[in-house]
Protein backbone atom coordinates (compact mmCIF):
# COMPACT_ATOMS: atom_id res chain seq x y z
CA UNK A 1 0.00 0.00 0.00
CA UNK A 2 2.54 2.40 0.62
CA UNK A 3 4.26 1.64 -2.50
CA UNK A 4 0.88 2.06 -4.10
CA UNK A 5 0.21 5.29 -2.40
CA UNK A 6 3.95 6.83 -3.33
CA UNK A 7 2.95 6.43 -6.95
CA UNK A 8 0.21 8.13 -6.71
CA UNK A 9 2.06 11.07 -5.19
CA UNK A 10 4.27 10.95 -7.61
CA UNK A 11 1.75 10.90 -10.56
CA UNK A 12 0.06 14.58 -8.85
CA UNK A 13 3.51 15.65 -8.51
CA UNK A 14 4.09 15.06 -12.45
CA UNK A 15 1.08 16.64 -13.47
CA UNK A 16 1.39 19.63 -12.14
CA UNK A 17 5.09 20.02 -12.87
CA UNK A 18 7.25 22.47 -14.55
CA UNK A 19 7.71 21.97 -18.41
CA UNK A 20 10.87 20.75 -17.56
CA UNK A 21 10.36 18.62 -15.51
CA UNK A 22 7.33 17.20 -17.53
CA UNK A 23 10.36 16.41 -19.94
CA UNK A 24 11.48 14.00 -17.49
CA UNK A 25 11.51 10.58 -18.40
CA UNK A 26 10.87 9.60 -14.55
CA UNK A 27 6.93 9.83 -15.49
CA UNK A 28 6.76 6.94 -17.37
CA UNK A 29 6.71 5.30 -14.09
CA UNK A 30 2.85 6.55 -13.48
CA UNK A 31 2.11 5.76 -16.74
CA UNK A 32 3.86 1.95 -16.34
CA UNK A 33 1.42 1.69 -13.05
CA UNK A 34 -1.94 3.49 -15.18
CA UNK A 35 -1.53 0.31 -17.82
CA UNK A 36 -0.34 -1.92 -15.04
CA UNK A 37 -3.52 -4.25 -15.87
CA UNK A 38 -3.61 -3.35 -19.59
CA UNK A 39 -2.32 -4.67 -22.79
CA UNK A 40 -2.40 -3.61 -26.47
CA UNK A 41 -4.84 -6.80 -27.48
CA UNK A 42 -6.26 -6.95 -30.32
CA UNK A 43 -10.38 -6.62 -29.89
CA UNK A 44 -13.10 -4.25 -31.47
CA UNK A 45 -10.81 -1.91 -33.27
CA UNK A 46 -10.54 -4.97 -36.06
CA UNK A 47 -14.24 -4.42 -36.89
CA UNK A 48 -13.38 -0.36 -37.57
CA UNK A 49 -13.62 0.48 -41.17
CA UNK A 50 -13.19 3.66 -42.89
CA UNK A 51 -16.49 5.14 -43.68
CA UNK A 52 -15.20 5.40 -47.39
CA UNK A 53 -12.06 3.98 -49.02
CA UNK A 54 -8.45 4.88 -48.74
CA UNK A 55 -5.03 4.30 -49.41
CA UNK A 56 -1.97 3.92 -47.48
CA UNK A 57 1.77 3.42 -47.71
CA UNK A 58 4.54 3.96 -45.36
CA UNK A 59 6.71 7.81 -45.69
CA UNK A 60 9.75 8.58 -44.85
CA UNK A 61 8.86 11.93 -43.42
CA UNK A 62 12.27 13.51 -42.38
CA UNK A 63 15.44 12.28 -40.11
CA UNK A 64 17.24 13.28 -37.02
CA UNK A 65 20.58 12.41 -37.66
CA UNK A 66 20.92 9.44 -39.55
CA UNK A 67 18.28 7.74 -38.43
CA UNK A 68 15.11 7.90 -40.77
CA UNK A 69 11.49 8.81 -39.72
CA UNK A 70 9.48 6.46 -40.94
CA UNK A 71 5.46 6.76 -40.70
CA UNK A 72 2.17 5.15 -41.69
CA UNK A 73 -0.13 7.42 -44.09
CA UNK A 74 -3.70 7.24 -45.30
CA UNK A 75 -5.85 9.36 -47.55
CA UNK A 76 -9.30 9.16 -48.91
CA UNK A 77 -8.79 7.69 -52.46
CA UNK A 78 -10.99 9.61 -54.06
CA UNK A 79 -8.52 12.96 -52.96
CA UNK A 80 -5.70 11.33 -54.14
CA UNK A 81 -3.26 14.25 -55.75
CA UNK A 82 -5.90 17.09 -54.50
CA UNK A 83 -3.50 19.55 -52.32
CA UNK A 84 -6.61 20.61 -50.99
CA UNK A 85 -7.87 18.10 -48.29
CA UNK A 86 -6.49 18.91 -44.74
CA UNK A 87 -4.34 16.74 -42.90
CA UNK A 88 -3.52 15.15 -39.51
CA UNK A 89 -0.28 14.40 -37.59
CA UNK A 90 -1.28 11.17 -35.70
CA UNK A 91 1.46 10.57 -32.46
CA UNK A 92 0.68 7.29 -30.92
CA UNK A 93 -0.15 5.44 -27.47
CA UNK A 94 3.06 4.60 -25.58
CA UNK A 95 2.80 1.36 -26.91
CA UNK A 96 3.97 2.69 -30.18
CA UNK A 97 2.86 3.11 -33.90
CA UNK A 98 0.75 -0.49 -33.73
CA UNK A 99 -1.78 -2.00 -35.34
CA UNK A 100 -4.30 0.10 -33.38
CA UNK A 101 -3.14 3.33 -34.32
CA UNK A 102 -2.66 2.52 -37.92
CA UNK A 103 -6.57 1.54 -37.71
CA UNK A 104 -7.14 4.71 -35.96
CA UNK A 105 -5.24 6.65 -39.36
CA UNK A 106 -7.22 4.65 -41.94
CA UNK A 107 -10.49 5.73 -40.19
CA UNK A 108 -9.54 9.34 -39.19
CA UNK A 109 -8.68 9.33 -43.20
CA UNK A 110 -11.74 7.56 -44.03
CA UNK A 111 -13.76 11.28 -42.73
CA UNK A 112 -11.81 13.53 -45.44
CA UNK A 113 -8.12 13.60 -44.24
CA UNK A 114 -4.18 13.23 -45.22
CA UNK A 115 -3.43 11.21 -42.34
CA UNK A 116 0.28 11.25 -40.92
CA UNK A 117 0.96 8.62 -37.95
CA UNK A 118 4.48 9.81 -36.73
CA UNK A 119 6.84 6.92 -35.30
CA UNK A 120 8.75 8.09 -31.77
CA UNK A 121 9.70 4.66 -31.06
CA UNK A 122 12.19 4.01 -34.47
CA UNK A 123 10.03 1.27 -35.81
CA UNK A 124 9.59 -0.74 -32.71
CA UNK A 125 5.96 -1.61 -30.85
CA UNK A 126 5.83 -2.41 -27.59
CA UNK A 127 3.63 -5.92 -26.69
CA UNK A 128 4.10 -5.61 -22.79
CA UNK A 129 4.30 -2.96 -20.29
CA UNK A 130 8.23 -3.14 -19.48
CA UNK A 131 8.78 -2.72 -23.17
CA UNK A 132 6.42 0.29 -23.44
CA UNK A 133 8.24 1.58 -20.67
CA UNK A 134 11.54 1.53 -22.19
CA UNK A 135 10.60 3.24 -25.34
CA UNK A 136 8.77 5.93 -23.58
CA UNK A 137 11.44 6.66 -21.46
CA UNK A 138 14.04 7.00 -24.15
CA UNK A 139 11.49 8.92 -26.33
CA UNK A 140 11.16 11.32 -23.17
CA UNK A 141 14.94 11.70 -22.91
CA UNK A 142 15.61 13.63 -25.85
CA UNK A 143 12.82 16.41 -25.94
CA UNK A 144 14.95 18.62 -28.36
CA UNK A 145 14.40 15.17 -30.70
CA UNK A 146 11.06 14.80 -30.05
CA UNK A 147 9.91 18.65 -31.37
CA UNK A 148 12.10 18.08 -34.45
CA UNK A 149 9.78 14.60 -34.94
CA UNK A 150 6.88 16.93 -34.98
CA UNK A 151 8.04 19.78 -37.11
CA UNK A 152 9.54 17.11 -39.71
CA UNK A 153 6.23 15.77 -39.81
CA UNK A 154 4.30 19.21 -40.19
CA UNK A 155 6.90 20.61 -42.89
CA UNK A 156 6.38 17.33 -44.98
CA UNK A 157 2.37 17.55 -44.74
CA UNK A 158 2.67 21.38 -45.34
CA UNK A 159 5.25 20.07 -48.77
CA UNK A 160 2.61 18.09 -49.89
CA UNK A 161 -0.70 19.93 -49.47
CA UNK A 162 -1.99 23.55 -48.87
CA UNK A 163 -4.61 22.80 -46.29
CA UNK A 164 -4.73 23.44 -42.90
CA UNK A 165 -2.53 20.69 -40.58
CA UNK A 166 -3.84 19.50 -37.25
CA UNK A 167 -2.45 17.13 -34.70
CA UNK A 168 -3.60 14.78 -32.35
CA UNK A 169 -2.27 12.47 -29.52
CA UNK A 170 -3.44 9.68 -27.03
CA UNK A 171 -1.57 9.04 -24.07
CA UNK A 172 2.35 9.74 -24.96
CA UNK A 173 1.14 10.96 -28.02
CA UNK A 174 -1.18 13.31 -26.09
CA UNK A 175 1.74 14.65 -24.16
CA UNK A 176 3.08 15.60 -27.25
CA UNK A 177 0.41 17.25 -29.16
CA UNK A 178 0.36 19.88 -26.08
CA UNK A 179 4.36 20.02 -26.43
CA UNK A 180 3.82 20.84 -30.15
CA UNK A 181 1.15 23.51 -29.44
CA UNK A 182 3.23 25.25 -27.16
CA UNK A 183 6.59 25.18 -29.82
CA UNK A 184 5.16 24.56 -33.11
CA UNK A 185 1.81 26.67 -33.20
CA UNK A 186 3.54 28.66 -35.87
CA UNK A 187 2.92 24.78 -38.38
CA UNK A 188 -0.18 23.99 -37.14
CA UNK A 189 -4.15 24.80 -37.08
CA UNK A 190 -5.88 22.67 -34.64
CA UNK A 191 -5.02 20.28 -31.84
CA UNK A 192 -6.68 17.54 -30.15
CA UNK A 193 -5.04 16.17 -26.77
CA UNK A 194 -6.62 12.49 -25.55
CA UNK A 195 -5.26 12.17 -21.83
CA UNK A 196 -1.90 13.34 -22.20
CA UNK A 197 0.38 14.62 -19.82
CA UNK A 198 -0.72 18.27 -19.09
CA UNK A 199 1.31 21.46 -18.67
CA UNK A 200 0.02 24.34 -16.11
CA UNK A 201 2.84 27.08 -16.51
CA UNK A 202 1.29 30.33 -17.40
CA UNK A 203 4.49 31.56 -19.03
CA UNK A 204 4.55 28.20 -21.93
CA UNK A 205 0.86 28.20 -21.98
CA UNK A 206 0.52 31.53 -23.25
CA UNK A 207 2.86 30.67 -26.48
CA UNK A 208 -0.20 28.42 -27.68
CA UNK A 209 -1.89 30.11 -30.53
CA UNK A 210 -4.45 27.09 -31.83
CA UNK A 211 -7.58 25.79 -30.93
CA UNK A 212 -7.01 22.92 -28.86
CA UNK A 213 -9.40 19.95 -28.20
CA UNK A 214 -8.81 18.23 -24.69
CA UNK A 215 -10.37 14.57 -23.83
CA UNK A 216 -9.46 13.79 -20.23
CA UNK A 217 -10.87 10.85 -18.36
CA UNK A 218 -12.28 11.43 -14.36
CA UNK A 219 -10.57 8.40 -12.91
CA UNK A 220 -7.37 8.91 -14.86
CA UNK A 221 -4.76 8.41 -11.87
CA UNK A 222 -1.83 9.18 -14.28
CA UNK A 223 -3.60 12.27 -15.31
CA UNK A 224 -5.32 13.20 -12.03
CA UNK A 225 -8.54 15.77 -12.34
CA UNK A 226 -7.38 18.19 -10.20
CA UNK A 227 -4.26 18.61 -12.93
CA UNK A 228 -6.62 18.98 -15.96
CA UNK A 229 -8.50 21.39 -14.18
CA UNK A 230 -6.56 23.42 -13.42
CA UNK A 231 -4.82 23.29 -17.31
CA UNK A 232 -8.16 24.74 -17.98
CA UNK A 233 -8.45 27.13 -15.74
CA UNK A 234 -4.63 28.31 -16.70
CA UNK A 235 -6.13 28.23 -20.32
CA UNK A 236 -9.29 30.44 -20.24
CA UNK A 237 -7.92 33.03 -17.82
CA UNK A 238 -5.20 33.38 -20.96
CA UNK A 239 -8.06 33.53 -23.34
CA UNK A 240 -7.27 30.63 -25.29
CA UNK A 241 -9.59 28.54 -27.26
CA UNK A 242 -9.96 25.66 -25.73
CA UNK A 243 -12.52 22.70 -24.94
CA UNK A 244 -12.09 20.66 -22.35
CA UNK A 245 -13.62 17.29 -21.69
CA UNK A 246 -13.77 14.79 -18.52
CA UNK A 247 -15.29 11.46 -19.11
CA UNK A 248 -17.36 11.29 -15.75
CA UNK A 249 -15.84 7.09 -14.67
CA UNK A 250 -13.37 6.82 -17.60
CA UNK A 251 -9.88 6.16 -16.84
CA UNK A 252 -6.66 6.29 -18.86
CA UNK A 253 -6.94 5.04 -21.96
CA UNK A 254 -10.66 4.54 -22.12
CA UNK A 255 -10.46 5.19 -25.89
CA UNK A 256 -8.54 3.02 -26.69
CA UNK A 257 -10.22 -0.08 -28.50
CA UNK A 258 -7.02 -2.12 -28.18
CA UNK A 259 -6.69 -2.20 -24.33
CA UNK A 260 -8.22 -3.29 -21.02
CA UNK A 261 -9.51 -0.12 -20.29
CA UNK A 262 -12.40 0.83 -23.43
CA UNK A 263 -15.45 2.30 -22.78
CA UNK A 264 -17.25 2.50 -25.89
CA UNK A 265 -19.86 5.17 -24.79
CA UNK A 266 -17.55 7.43 -23.78
CA UNK A 267 -15.05 6.55 -26.46
CA UNK A 268 -17.94 7.23 -28.94
CA UNK A 269 -19.20 10.36 -27.64
CA UNK A 270 -14.92 11.78 -27.58
CA UNK A 271 -14.65 11.05 -31.32
CA UNK A 272 -17.71 12.69 -32.59
CA UNK A 273 -16.29 15.64 -30.70
CA UNK A 274 -13.09 15.00 -32.18
CA UNK A 275 -14.79 14.76 -35.67
CA UNK A 276 -16.99 18.17 -35.16
CA UNK A 277 -13.84 20.14 -34.05
CA UNK A 278 -11.65 19.31 -36.62
CA UNK A 279 -14.04 19.78 -39.19
CA UNK A 280 -14.67 22.97 -37.95
CA UNK A 281 -11.22 24.34 -37.08
CA UNK A 282 -9.17 22.74 -40.34
CA UNK A 283 -11.64 22.63 -42.91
Amino acid sequence: MRFLFLLASLAVLFSCSSDHEQHSPDYTDAMAHEHRDDAPVSNVSSDYEPAQAVVTSTVQYGEIGDQPLNGFMAEPEASQGDDSIPSVILIHEWWGLNENIQTMTRRLAGEGYRVLAVDFYGGEVAADMENAQRLMRAAMSDFDAGLGNLELAADFLAAHSSGSVGIMGWCFGGAWTLNAAINLSDKLDAGVIYYGRVNTDPEELANIDIPLLGIFGEEDGGIPVEGVREFESVLNDLGKDADIHIYEGADHAFANPSGNRYKPEAAADAWEKTLEFLNNRLR
